[in-house]
């Protein structure tokens, strides 16, 4: 197989107008008023939260079962029609668009939560549901999930897109908590990829390959995670430090140090001020680490005391902790609405933000975090930062106005800068964000051409028309 492949590279306009309305016909048959038409439906689909344009499909499905996603995928199969799945919508990197036109299978209403094995720590659901509405769901039972992405996200995106957040460092990413998944395939077959054991050596590894294939593999109609008992005690807390280094530092001695600490968020003087504005927390401005710690009680106590130990040891204080969960509460809040809040360090009100994220290894991240925020500095553009970062992770939201293409540019520059500085350092082009359209570019950077090529192969093998999802994750 050469480097560009044709199987790939064959759908890489609209298939002919005619083929589109045939599909369109039998799916209208088939799905009645559940299959919209409407340009503000299909706007809605084709929305995200990047410069890349609103590239709406040609009609919506809004699917309730396995089968109807299988019946939507075999209609759309038969005529080279492209599939695009969408849950809650929230993925930044353009990855529900439809460049090429074709159907986009909403899941939303795919959203019953199916089995709840406690004794197991497992459940089974379906893709519609929001992680909010899980944790909601289990919090009689004592069980939780842990995975959290700032947005009120769909599980099954969150598979897709493999998923991460603020609790990662201890619990991992989606590819650590998903036991076994229901597939529609690109011809409309159904697969089981796993069962519900906690580990199988039973052939090739079919659940991880879908976590995080972003749709381009399947459409995810049933999901098996696990869960988690909640904590007996939960502190979360503050500390500021003199510079980025010292914050970076201290969290490279926390994991050295086997600190089992539950979330760690770097957060720099840019992003206090927008908490600041938007959710009134009163913080210095300063570079800080938002933390949290669970266990026992003596535990909780136990690593709340090492860690200011840790901080001290690099300049950093005052440390705040609190078990109060309403403090906390506010606290990870804000953190959440990261986005939202850094709408308030807008210069002009016509100007708009997106985030956008790398992930080095965590020896560089201090070195990354501070010539990415020097970066933005030098050029004008106002571009806060905040991370996971026990894992390496960062983002941050460069803010422009759209209407001004000299401001485009300049973001687009300052992103094209970053992700190329945490290649440099060995680092990925997204740490939990995903390719979708825009960092398309970027694979070729980050991966060999016949790393690419297998990647290409396995698309080829399974999605021999390209219909699902095309022009995501891989070029031709």
């Amino acid at each position: 197989m050469t480097e560009h492949d044709p199987a790939i590279a064959r759908l890489t306009q609209r298939p002919p107008q005619a083929e589109i309305d045939v599909a369109v016909g039998e799916l209208a048959a088939r799905f009645g008023n559940r299959l919209v038409t409407s340009m503000a439906v299909r706007e809605q689909h084709g929305h995200n939260l990047s410069w890349t344009p609103n590239q709406p499909p040609d009609a919506v499905i809004f699917a309730q079962s396995t089968e109807d996603v299988s019946d939507a995928v075999k209609i759309c199969a038969g005529h080279g029609v492209p599939v695009i799945a969408l849950g809650a919508n929230t993925s930044l990197e353009g990855h529900t668009n439809a460049p090429y036109g074709g159907v986009s299978i909403d899941v939303s209403q795919m959203n019953e939560i199916l089995e709840v094995h406690a004794e197991d720590l497992d459940v089974v659901l379906q893709p519609g549901v929001t992680r909010k509405a899980l944790n909601d769901y289990l919090r009689d039972t004592g069980l939780f999930f842990p995975i959290d992405p700032g947005a009120d996200a769909s599980i099954g995106g969150m598979c897709a897109t493999r998923a991460s957040g603020t609790n990662a460092v201890r619990y991992g990413t989606m590819k650590d908590n998903v036991l076994a998944l229901t597939v529609v395939m690109p011809d409309g077959r159904i697969v089981k990829t796993a069962r519900r054991a906690k580990k199988s050596s039973a052939g090739y590894d079919l659940t991880r390959l879908f976590v995080g294939s972003e749709g381009t593999l399947g459409i995810i109609t049933e999901i098996t995670l696990k869960l988690y008992g909640i904590p007996e005690a939960i502190s979360a807390a503050t500390c500021q430090f003199p510079s980025i280094k010292a914050a970076c530092d201290t969290v490279i001695e926390t994991i050295q140090s086997g600190l089992p600490i539950a979330r760690i968020e770097l957060v720099d003087p840019l992003t206090v001020r927008a908490f600041n504005n938007y959710a009134k927390l009163g913080l210095t401005e300063a570079p800080m680490l938002f933390l949290e710690f669970h266990g026992t009680e003596k535990g909780v106590e136990e690593q709340t005391t090492r860690f200011k130990e840790l901080a001290e040891g690099n300049g950093g204080g005052p440390f705040n902790w609190t078990t109060k969960p309403e403090e906390r509460t506010k606290l990870w809040q804000a953190r959440h609405d990261v986005y939202w809040a850094h709408q308030t360090l807008k210069a002009k009100p016509e100007m708009t933000g997106f985030s956008t994220d790398v992930c080095v290894p965590i020896s560089r991240l201090a070195d990354c975090v501070t010539q990415t925020i020097e970066d933005a500095e030098r050029i004008g553009i106002v571009a806060p930062v905040v991370g996971h970062v026990g894992d390496g992770n960062f983002h941050t939201g460069p803010l422009f106005d759209p209407n001004d293409p000299e401001d485009v540019a300049k973001a687009k520059n300052f992103v094209e800068r970053l992700v190329r500085r945490g290649l440099d350092m060995g680092g990925t082009c997204t740490g939990e964000h995903g390719v979708g359209q825009a960092k398309i570019k970027y694979m070729r950077e980050e991966h060999s051409p016949e790393t690419l090529n297998v990647m290409r192969a396995i698309k080829r093998a399974l999605d021999p028309q390209n219909i699902m999802n095309p022009g995501k994750v891989l070029d031709a």
